[in-house]
């Protein structure tokens, strides 16, 4: 591991010189593109040296030591001896979580698709009550919230709404949303007051570019048709709405949110690309993973992942175990307390599993 960061420190140093180049920064992209690899290693270069200057410093003490000072200075090089080790060790493991590779998606826009389950209306409405959740962490975190798709529940809440959440790292953050949120509660349309369970389907798609996906302009369609529902006076009066198939996979997407038909393709393609990015993504995941199964891993769709008690006020994540009893803070958006936990054990298993840079 030591080797490995001596060569990123040397990378740093040469990187440190080039950005400051003048016949570099002549040269927008090659510089802008130099400045963001400099930035990824800054951290691993910074912590790299702590830990050097803990060694040392250790080592000075025992150098000391080795000299015979007296019993006063003696016990004050011990306990120096004793806490730079402690801290060598502790610095230690974090150059190891600094030194896992990073997602590549990490940085990317997500692409949140919510869908009610099992438990009808009832489901369709604690959609509602999801896209609520995450807004709010969105507007906490700085992200923008772009809606494409929805699709209202016949007594509130969502079928299925698909949106987009724009800002640095979003996926780093939502990308262990995926997956199964179970409900416990009483519906309101309950008039004997039990306890209910339902379920939500949420999956987490890193948006997806044309550099990432060839779409062979053969493998799928658009029609168009008019629009329905709320949405101003030009809803329903041009053929605004389309539906995009995708015929290898069978996927189908309709948009109709914006009066323009160019803006509902647009966000229908970007949904499709996303998707079929998402597919690839979950193959490769597979064929690494063989025949170990993570337990924190992105979230599969099938997979419940948590669940929401109301009566206890009491929130689980499965996957590692932890439970919350502040429901309301977390439905209010607090959910960095869960994605911290989530992040912390996804590191550890890859740790565990030797998945250091290589």
């Amino acid at each position: 591991m030591f080797d490995k960061l001596a060569e990123i420190e040397k990378k740093y140093e040469e990187l440190t010189l080039k950005i400051g180049d003048p016949d570099i920064i002549a040269d927008n992209q090659l510089w802008r593109n130099l400045v963001k690899e400099h930035s990824e290693l800054e951290s691993i270069v910074q912590k790299y040296r702590e830990y050097k200057d803990a060694k040392q410093a250790v080592e000075e003490a025992r150098q000391m030591l080795g000299e015979k000072p007296d019993e006063d200075f003696k016990e004050l090089l011990k306990e120096e001896i004793e806490e730079g080790g402690k801290r060598l060790e502790s610095v230690s493991e974090e150059l190891k979580m600094l030194l896992l590779p990073k997602d590549p998606n990490d940085e990317k826009n997500v692409i949140m698709e919510i869908r009610g389950g099992a438990g009808g209306d009832e489901a369709n409405i604690f959609s509602g009550d999801l896209f609520r959740m995450y807004s709010k962490y969105a507007e906490k975190m700085g992200y923008s919230v772009d809606i494409m798709s929805v699709n209202p529940g016949d007594m509130g809440g969502f079928k299925e709404i698909i949106y987009m959440l724009r800002g640095r790292g979003a996926y780093s953050r939502m990308k262990y949303e995926s997956g199964v949120h179970r409900v416990q509660r009483v519906p309101e349309t309950e008039s004997g007051g039990r306890i209910h369970t339902s379920t939500v389907t949420v999956a987490v798609l890193p948006e997806a570019d044309e550099v990432d996906v060839k779409l062979d302009p053969k493998d799928y369609r658009f029609d168009v048709f008019r629009a329905s529902g709320n949405g101003g006076q030009c809803v329903n009066t041009t053929d605004s709405a389309v539906r995009l198939t995708h015929y290898p996979t069978g996927i189908v997407i309709s948009c109709q949110d914006e009066k323009s038909q160019r803006q509902n393709k647009e966000k229908a393609m970007k949904i499709l690309m996303s998707r079929l990015y998402q597919l690839e993504e979950e193959k490769k995941r597979a064929e690494i993973a063989g025949q170990r199964k993570s337990q924190v891993g992105t979230g599969m769709r099938n997979e419940k992942i948590r669940t929401y008690n109301y009566p206890q006020n009491r929130v689980t994540d499965h996957r590692i175990g932890l439970t919350i009893h502040r429901l309301d803070s977390v439905l209010n958006g607090d959910l960095n307390e869960i994605i911290d936990n989530l992040t912390t054990a996804e590191r550890s298993e890859r740790l565990a599993a030797g998945n250091i840079m290589g």
